[in-house]
């Protein structure tokens, strides 16, 4: 639990009394202040610790649902002296981000972004907010929209939305089926003389032979490989170039950002958010940062090459067309097109265009291992739609609802961001009865709409019948927010969408996905490997080549 995480954090008994002098000393000063009496319910905070004797800060988001059901769908909670409201449910999370759009517009300050950003005033971005959305989505008043509004063009330029990005997309998804043919080997953890094939398989495909099967079936990681396959989508739009799979430069970045993930979402991470004085104690705080200077490092090289080979006349990305931005602006004193700027909006963007889309397509081929009759329907659906020995494009989608609705409920289901990013109120705001004081955080708890048993008929389950009518039409679902709503929406909600139908649709026309020889699909773990996002837990699979 929390509190043993602290204590762990903590270290030595001589630590424990230099922080919980200075634990007393931060109680001291938030107590001291007058008590809001119209704050939204919630458990009674104890001295230091606040809640987090009754929250999992290993699992946050469950700890927060738990508690919902406790004091209802507002609610507040004390991590440590940080005090947060909760908006919990589908409807509650609508009319806040909707309704009240303005009031909780703003961003809520979290320590370790801010020492990311150090230098740069208010943080007016954060690294890895774009691992939840792409968008300009840690920025304030003026910065927001002028950096959003240009961002939004610069990448409809560049393609986004357009058939030029989907021959991108298709292009890539190639190399992706290129590189999981090159496992046509034979499969290492298979002894033929001493087991039996799988009966499985069989139930697959009738007509797999058992040589098929071991020229076939030999596992694999997915995790760096589509990191880096999608994480190329972005670069083409940022830089105008894509990195080889292979590129050892490139997959230390994927690493870097992979780590910083996981370590973003960590108890430690997370409690040197609540406890910044105690910030040097945490190694893990450290980690982050010098990951993201090595990232720093990175795009400082390649903008300079850009800068060497600026061409106004032949803009080949996001950089170039802010390069040109910044020219345009060199004699304003106050211009926002600063290299800062281009530094931690491109560094968003990279990471956004690498984490999210990556880690929902490897739930969905987990998933197909798990519910291979589910795989089959997809495969017939675009059996009947698509010509043979062609991929899918955009323009199917309409005409494979089946899929459609299965690619949905893998984002429902998976819940990569269950507790969105944190907003923050500018001013008092009079919400739901009670009165939310200004600079308040803000957590819209999105894991509560897309389980919300009244929107879902079984939120528990993988059930692709959530987005599909009796007629079997595709049909959609308003508590459907994986990319949040509202004004601060993601900015790249059509690129992500774009994608996971090509990717997904792609390897699934090529392949049939099957758990590695020896593993049942029963026995394929759904478990959530807890960071900033959730991730499956590391497996292998096979994928076997349709007929």
């Amino acid at each position: 639990m929390a509190v043993q995480s602290l204590l762990q954090f903590l270290g030595s008994s001589s630590l424990l009394c230099l922080a919980a002098g200075l634990l007393a000393l931060l109680y001291f000063l938030t107590s001291s202040k007058k008590p809001v009496c119209s704050l939204p319910p919630g458990p009674r905070p104890l001295p230091l610790i606040g809640n987090l004797n009754v929250v999992d800060l290993k699992k946050p988001f469950q700890s927060l649902t738990e508690l919902s059901k406790v004091y209802g769908n507002v609610f507040t909670v004390h991590f440590g002296p940080r005090r947060a409201v909760v908006l919990a449910g589908y409807e509650t999370i609508k009319d806040a981000l909707l309704n009240h759009a303005e009031e909780f517009g703003e961003r809520a300050e979290i320590p370790i972004f801010r020492k990311m950003t150090e230098g740069n005033g208010k943080w007016p971005f954060g690294w890895l907010v774009f691992v939840v959305c792409l968008g300009i989505a840690f920025s304030h008043g003026e910065l927001w929209k002028t950096m959003r509004r240009f961002t939004l063009s610069t990448l409809r330029d560049f393609g986004m939305g357009k058939r030029t990005l989907e021959i991108r997309i298709l292009e890539e998804v190639n190399s992706l089926i290129k590189y999981f043919e090159s496992y046509h080997g034979e499969c290492q953890d298979f002894h033929p003389e001493t087991e039996d094939m799988p009966s499985r398989t069989i139930k697959i495909n009738e007509s797999l032979t058992l040589s098929k099967w071991l020229k076939f079936r030999k596992p694999f990681d997915t995790k760096m490989i589509l990191n880096n396959a999608v994480s190329n989508v972005i670069c083409s739009i940022l830089f105008g170039e894509r990195f080889e799979y292979d590129d050892p430069v490139f997959l230390t970045l994927l690493k870097l950002i992979n780590e910083n993930t996981k370590l973003l979402g960590s108890p430690m991470v997370l409690l040197y958010n609540f406890y910044p004085s105690l910030g040097f104690l945490s190694g893990a705080s450290k980690t982050v940062l010098r990951n993201v200077s090595e990232l720093n490092a990175f795009l400082q090289k390649l903008f300079q090459e850009h800068k060497e080979e600026f061409n106004e006349n032949n803009l080949t990305g996001f950089v170039d067309a802010f390069l040109m931005k910044q020219q345009q602006e060199s004699k304003k004193p106050h211009t926002m097109f600063n290299n800062k700027s281009l530094m931690f909006s491109t560094l968003d963007l990279f990471a956004a265009g690498t984490e999210t889309t990556s880690t929902t397509v490897r739930w969905g081929l987990l998933l197909m291992m798990k519910y291979p009759e589910i795989q089959r329907k997809i495969q017939e659906e675009m059996n009947h739609v698509i010509e043979p020995g062609k991929l899918p494009k955009l323009e199917d989608r309409k005409k494979m609802p089946y899929t459609e609705a299965v690619i949905h409920e893998i984002q429902r289901f998976a819940n990569i961001v269950p507790m969105g990013v944190s907003r923050s109120t500018p001013t008092d705001v009079n919400f739901q009865g009670y009165v939310i004081p200004k600079g308040t955080e803000i957590i819209p708890l999105l894991t509560s709409a897309l389980n919300d048993e009244l929107h879902w008929k079984t939120p528990d389950r993988f059930n692709p019948s959530h987005f599909l009518d009796a007629d079997g039409n595709f049909i959609r679902r308003e508590a459907f927010i994986p990319f949040s709503i509202g004004r601060r929406a993601c900015l790249g909600e059509g690129l992500a969408k774009m994608e996971l139908f090509l990717f997904f649709t792609g390897l699934l026309r090529k392949f049939v996905f099957q758990p590695p020889p020896g593993v049942d699909k029963s026995d394929l773990d759904l478990t959530a490997d807890v960071g900033f996002t959730l991730n499956p837990m590391p497996h292998l699979v096979c994928a076997v080549p349709c007929e």
